[in-house]
């Protein structure tokens, strides 16, 4: 392996593995003053997600997650040295990924998104200007956030020597790096290809007020639009609860038509919009299942499913573009819901009542149950991982 292949945007190559107590003071601390620097930065403050990631690390959260965890904190400490590699098709997750190995206690080394995101180098130049105060010393000896081409060497280095390896990325991507040997102890955590849904009670439509309707399509478009389709947390099916008939049917139309008339401000270049038709068009001929197509101009496709199949995680959508299936009851869904189903938001729907039939049914997907607009919200229980227990390691004592 060369140094002279890795650049380093944050700290160097000298990096000290010193583990913390999950939620340290100076890690919170860190955190909080981060947050408040970016939501200051007038450059920063032009990107809805860096704004997002800013209001995620700010004290008030941070200090409710450690309550959260008040009772383990003095039984854990970080396993060590957490090597993250980040997707290359969202900006920030990889923030987020490397606030998660500080809030367990780890020192972090992060292999930066290969594509030249600006929020990326927002965020760094940010952390760099924090990390210069003595008071952050810790912080700074302890990470590493680096950008190199594909490598397998230098990536194969970091596995070897880390004590959590996090993944994320597409199914691919990740079989190539689980060829690369880690340590006995190691602990990997993968974030893989997923597939998410939305389901809406068609009554609840109906018995909307304008105003409600009107931000129900702006939760729904930041669940979608604003990522482009591109998160795995964002739904590209919707199923719609009710009784068929023509209420149902007037319902869907008045969500679609909110919709559309939000996302009008959604800025689908030409290059979109031919990706967009072309994916539409190999759908169609590919899933004898495709019912029929409402167009809302360019801004939105919905397709009508007519059956549900067992790989309906291959009905994908890009920039605006979403399936759409009628059910009269819960039971008709369990034999579609396998391990890639992660996020199920909903609308007018009892929450608790989702639960239980993910669990009377004993189901292998659905980790999150969160309502239409929190799709993207980030936590430290993702996929089904607890990310503070997952990174840190107990110390019994009797």
């Amino acid at each position: 392996m060369k140094n002279d292949d890795i650049v380093y945007k944050v700290g160097s190559k000298d990096i000290l593995i010193k583990p913390l107590i999950p939620f340290s003071d100076i890690v919170c601390e860190f955190l909080n003053e981060l947050s408040i620097k970016l939501r200051k930065d007038k450059e920063a403050s032009t990107f809805s997600d860096i704004m997002a990631l800013a209001f995620w690390c700010r004290r008030g959260n941070i200090e409710k997650l450690k309550e959260d965890y008040s009772d383990i904190n003095k039984k854990r400490i970080g396993r060590g040295l957490a090597f993250h590699i980040a997707p290359s098709n969202i900006p920030i997750n990889f923030a987020f990924s490397y606030f998660f190995g500080l809030l367990s206690g780890n020192s972090n080394i992060v292999r930066l998104p290969s594509k030249n995101f600006p929020q990326v180098s927002i965020i760094c130049r940010i952390i760099n200007e924090l990390l210069k105060q003595d008071d952050y010393k810790i912080i700074r000896d302890t990470t590493s956030m680096v950008t190199y081409e594909r490598n397998n060497d230098i990536t194969s280095y970091y596995s070897s020597i880390c004590d959590c390896r996090i993944i994320w990325g597409g199914d691919e991507t990740i079989r190539n790096i689980r060829s690369l040997p880690i340590k006995e102890r190691t602990v990997e955590i993968a974030f893989a290809d997923r597939y998410s849904m939305c389901i809406i009670d068609s009554n609840a439509i109906l018995e909307a007020s304008g105003e409600r309707l009107k931000k129900l399509s702006e939760q729904f478009y930041n669940d979608s639009y604003l990522m482009d389709q591109n998160a795995c947390s964002t739904p590209f099916l919707v199923l719609w609860y009710g009784d068929k008939d023509e209420k149902k049917e007037m319902a869907k139309s008045m969500f679609w038509e909110a919709v559309y008339e939000y996302a009008k401000k959604y800025d689908l270049s030409q290059i979109k919009a031919v990706d967009k038709y072309t994916q539409l068009c190999k759908n169609a001929i590919e899933f004898k299942s495709i019912n029929k197509i409402e167009k809302y101009d360019n801004i939105l496709y919905v397709t009508n499913i007519k059956d549900l199949g067992i790989n309906n995680e291959k009905l994908r959508g890009k920039f605006g573009l979403f399936y759409e299936n009628d059910i009269e009851r819960l039971d008709t869904i369990k034999g579609i819901i396998n391990n890639k189903i992660q996020t199920l938001t909903y609308f007018g729907m009892d929450k608790n009542k989702l639960v239980e039939f993910v669990i009377d049914n004993n189901l292998l997907g659905i980790d999150r149950i969160v309502p239409i607009g929190s799709a993207l919200d980030m936590n430290i229980v993702w996929d089904g991982y607890d990310l503070i227990s997952s990174l840190s390691r107990i110390i019994d004592m009797k």
